[in-house]
This record gives C-alpha cells, structure tokens and sequence, in this order.
C-alpha cells in the first residue's frame, strides 16, 4: 500500500478495481484548507483517460507491471496469438484488449507483453517499427523531401502521411507512439 505522495508518472495503481496507469498528477494546497492531490490517469483496459481528486496522504493501491518479450504469431478471428520465447508458451489476446496496436503488429514481430499479477493486461510495442507501404498515389515529379503530405496505407491497415517522393512498396520507420512518419527504411 502507497500513499498520494508515492504517486509518479508511469506508475500502476488499482481504483475502483480496475487498473490505471498515471500520465500526470498535482498536489494541490489551497489557503487554510486541506491539501488535495488532482491525477490524471489511464484506463488499461479499455483505454478511457480520467481525472480523479484524492486527499492528501490518502492511500492508494499499487500493482507492480513487469513487460515480458513474446513475438506476434498468428490470429485466428478476434483472438491473436503470442508466443513466450523462452518457453515456446503461447497466450492469445482479444483484439479489444490489443486496441491501437493492432495498427502496427505484423507475424513474427517482437512486442513486450504487458503483465500485472501475472494477469496480461495489454501490449506495449517498441517506439519505432518498419512496415511496408502498399498504397499511395504516385510520387510527384520533382518532390523532395521538405515538400507535403499524402496518405499512404501500411501493410497492417495502419493509415499514416507520408511524403510525396514515397513510392508503393517502399519500407518506411513508423513513430507507434505518434503514428508518423520518420524516414525511409535503410
């Protein structure tokens, strides 16, 4: 058990029955009354964003997450299948629970699995990732680099602006975290 002046971004706590990572917190102290702590959390479940007023050195439940490295093999209707390198143990995962990563997973890539009491709770993929590019309109005759955007249509589905001298085929470095465009891929 934690108290408020634990709290830390990045940190998994337990409200309501439910698990919640904090992406920001305040502690809040107003005239000659009680101080008060505002956090800002995150749903890892259903992924909803929330703001919550605790008191001052209220307690609060911490639940410790550990990542585990599997690598994405196949899916078979709404569940995906991941397999444990180590132990060759395969775990599926409802497309529900995956959410926004589905726009970047490809067969045999490697993602960190998300563990809370040995319970998955989601997936975390790596900040960077190269998928191929399969449609797009035709570069532009004379595009160069610092020109503008069009949109391009991934290999997974994942729908991201890209520059104008990118071709169909071409592999591209993704940002998953903000869904652009980096650079070509070496």
């Amino acid at each position: 058990m934690a108290t408020t002046q634990d709290l830390r971004k990045g940190l998994t706590i337990k409200l309501e029955g439910e698990l919640f990572t904090v992406i920001d917190f305040a502690h809040i102290k107003i005239g000659r009354g009680g101080a008060f702590v505002r956090i800002k959390i995150k749903n890892l479940h259903t992924g909803a964003v929330l703001e919550r007023t605790l008191s001052a050195g209220e307690n609060i439940e911490t639940v410790k997450m550990r990542e585990k490295e599997m690598q994405y093999i196949y899916q078979d209707g709404n569940l995906y299948y991941f397999m444990d390198q180590e132990t060759y143990e395969q775990i599926p995962l409802s497309s529900e629970l995956l959410g926004d990563v589905l726009k970047y997973l490809k067969e045999n890539g490697v993602v960190n699995v998300l563990l809370a009491d040995d319970k998955t709770v989601g997936v975390k993929m790596p900040n960077f990732c190269e998928l191929k590019v399969v449609t797009t309109e035709p570069p532009l005759k004379g595009a160069r680099a610092s020109g503008g955007l069009k949109p391009a249509t991934l290999e997974t589905g994942a729908q991201v602006r890209v520059p104008l001298f990118i071709n169909s085929g071409d592999v591209i470095k993704i940002d998953t975290r903000t869904n652009e465009y980096i650079e070509r891929a070496k």
